[in-house]
């Protein structure tokens, strides 16, 4: 299965040729398939038996190697006990598991395997998985324990002989056991009663492969269609942004009818309209704009944000109505210094927002990348050539125009704000500005949340085993102690998003010192699993006129910048109502910045990227 799919899932197929031939007709992706049959069971030690239950399951040959693998997923006996006490037990299971995994191995390589994950203890059954599973195993488990939902309702009823166990419990102790593999993931089967809304964004955080929806579920419309109730369309929606497979888990024959359905959900009434789609949980280096010089691709990304550039222009024009009455309009003209100018779209904005306003300007663009400098002088001869612009290939902090600026327009805020060492270029640069100019940006904020990623988490491991496959700790340290920029969606946010550093342009402080330490503390409303932090900014142009990236306040539109990553190198479990305490560093020296980050509760962690060491951001 590489595309969304759906999938038909079936108690027990018998006639597996004939099932795929009505799997065609009637438009589902791919089938469910037993290994063998739920009733056969294995002898392995009496010889006679041993012998003739060597033919466990059917032939390969029913199907052709690309069905087995593109049309079929395989499930596993749901009787195995592997962490049964009884030894006879357990062995038997251990047999009976490691011989449907290599069976399916050989049948669908690395294809999709269906496990039933039972309530109760699984530490050896996650160990017999990990040590003998070629394939990507399909946990199967309900999003919640009826019991659970039904004890929340009934007050009446014995507490003790209906106590459940959450699910989500239930999964984290198996991966756990699992030591986070990426090949585990997870099939969720809907239910009646539905979870509560953070439930819903825990299962969100995790790796969802599948949606299993039983047809008990779907009611019939005024015209005799299967649909499925709108809080459960609600609850699929969520899920379809991350593209996951549909299964209709059934005992009767195909209906057409509930492909259509969930076709039309999936690519019609949820279709997902993201202009970000396919940058989703992808790790990126965070740019250093001050020490390495941009391509022109990256500028080209950067200038087609819709959004970034109408604001800039939006608190240019305040700012120069503000500076320049309507009395002085014929004779004075304001000096606009463009730091970091790139191939020049903040020197369009500061044009347009000239002609808008009526208010006349000087230009002068300071930019120190020399492959940037050509294209602002043919823009400047070619489209600007009415307006009055000066160029200086000149690092802005030691760029000396002829006057200083009444308003200083600068972009180099990065995913966290001040990653991209927009307060040290700004200090540097602010001796140009007028002791009454306007810095834009005149201030800007970070903020942070704690965060669950099993997929970021693994993102950043297999950065070591692509290197290193046989040394699982191989430079992991290396890995987990740098920052990365990345667009979150598998992802549950533990907390809401609070403030951590601030700064202020221009700097009116006599000493100056960009270094900062806060101590955070976060509340989790569930249980749940601490991988590491995100970071957000806002940053206020002028007056009114903010940008943000900050989910709470996020400017609608704005694409320019993603979300800044800081991973803890182990993943701390977390209790409902437990405190998370968390250290954050800006630190500085005469040649570099860097982050360190550190968990003081509910578990100490070191602190990390201590000195510099992994992830320094070079002045």
């Amino acid at each position: 299965m590489g595309k969304q799919t759906i999938i038909w899932y079936k108690e027990h197929v018998t006639d597996l040729r004939e099932q795929m031939q009505m799997n065609k007709a009637q438009k589902f992706d791919s089938v469910v398939v037993n290994i063998t049959h739920p009733l056969f069971k294995r002898e392995f030690e009496k010889e006679k038996l041993r012998d003739e239950h060597q033919l466990f399951t059917r032939s390969d040959l029913i199907l052709s190697p690309s069905e087995w693998l593109d049309q079929v997923v395989l499930k596993l006996s749901s009787d195995l006990e592997l962490d049964s006490e009884d030894d006879a037990i357990r062995k038997h299971s251990e047999k009976v598991l490691m011989q449907e995994l290599n069976m399916a191995s050989h049948l669908i390589q690395n294809g999709y395997v269906l496990m039933e994950l039972k309530p109760g203890n699984s530490t050896n059954l996650a160990r017999s998985i990990m040590q003998s599973s070629k394939c990507v195993i399909l946990v199967e488990l309900p999003m919640t324990d009826i019991r659970l939902t039904t004890l929340s309702r009934r007050k009446d009823l014995n507490t003790e002989e209906l106590l459940g166990e959450d699910p989500w419990e239930r999964w984290n102790r198996f991966r756990c056991h699992a030591d986070f593999s990426s090949k585990i993931r997870l099939s969720l089967t809907l239910t009646e009663d539905l979870p509560s809304t953070e439930e819903i964004k825990r299962w969100l955080g995790e790796p969802v492969e599948c949606i299993n929806i039983p047809d008990y579920l779907f009611l019939r419309n005024h015209q005799n269609y299967p649909v499925l109730s709108r809080p459960h369309q609600q609850i699929l929606a969520q899920f379809l942004k991350f593209n996951v497979h549909l299964m209709i888990q059934t005992n009767d024959e195909y209906n057409q009818h509930y492909v259509e359905y969930l076709d039309y959900l999936a690519r019609q009434k949820f279709k997902r309209n993201d202009m970000m789609a396919g940058f989703d949980d992808l790790l990126q280096i965070p740019l250093q704009p001050l020490y390495d010089n941009l391509d022109s691709y990256t500028y080209e990304v950067f200038e087609k944000d819709p959004v970034k550039y109408k604001k800039y222009q939006e608190a240019v024009e305040a700012a120069l109505v503000d500076r320049v009455s309507d009395k002085d309009l014929p004779s004075k003209v304001s000096v606009v210094m463009i730091v970091g100018a790139g191939r020049g779209p903040l020197v369009r904005a500061v044009i347009n927002a000239s002609k808008k306003t009526g208010r006349k300007v000087r230009i002068y663009i300071i930019e120190k990348n020399p492959n940037a400098i050509i294209t602002l002088h043919s823009l400047r001869n070619e489209i600007w050539k009415d307006a009055d612009i000066q160029i200086f290939s000149k690092d802005m902090r030691e760029c000396e125009p002829p006057e200083k600026a009444d308003i200083i327009v600068s972009e180099l805020l990065g995913s966290f704000g001040d990653n991209e060492l927009s307060p040290e270029c700004l200090d540097g640069a602010q001796k140009l500005l007028k002791p009454d100019g306007i810095s834009i940006p005149c201030s800007s904020t970070s903020f942070v949340n704690p965060v669950m990623s099993s997929k970021l988490y693994n993102a950043i491991r297999l950065i070591d085993r692509m290197y290193h496959p046989r040394d699982k700790n191989a430079s992991v340290v290396a890995n987990f102690e740098n920052n990365y920029v990345v667009y979150p969606k598998n992802v549950y946010h533990i907390d809401d998003p609070k403030p951590l550093f601030t700064f202020v342009h221009p700097n009116h402080e006599n000493l100056i010192d960009n270094s900062r330490f806060a101590s955070l503390e976060f509340t989790s409303k569930v249980h749940c699993v601490l991988h590491g932090f995100i970071g957000y900014f806002e940053t206020v142009l002028y007056k009114d006129i903010i940008l943000s990236i900050n989910p709470f306040t996020h400017t609608a539109g704005l694409s320019s910048w993603f979300s800044f990553l800081l991973p803890i190198t182990e993943p701390q479990q977390i209790a409902a109502g437990q405190k998370i305490t968390a250290n954050f560093w800006r630190c500085t020296s005469s040649h570099k910045v860097w982050y360190e980050w550190s968990v003081s509760s509910p578990q100490i962690s070191h602190i990390h990227n201590s000195g510099g060491r992994f992830c320094p951001i070079y002045k």
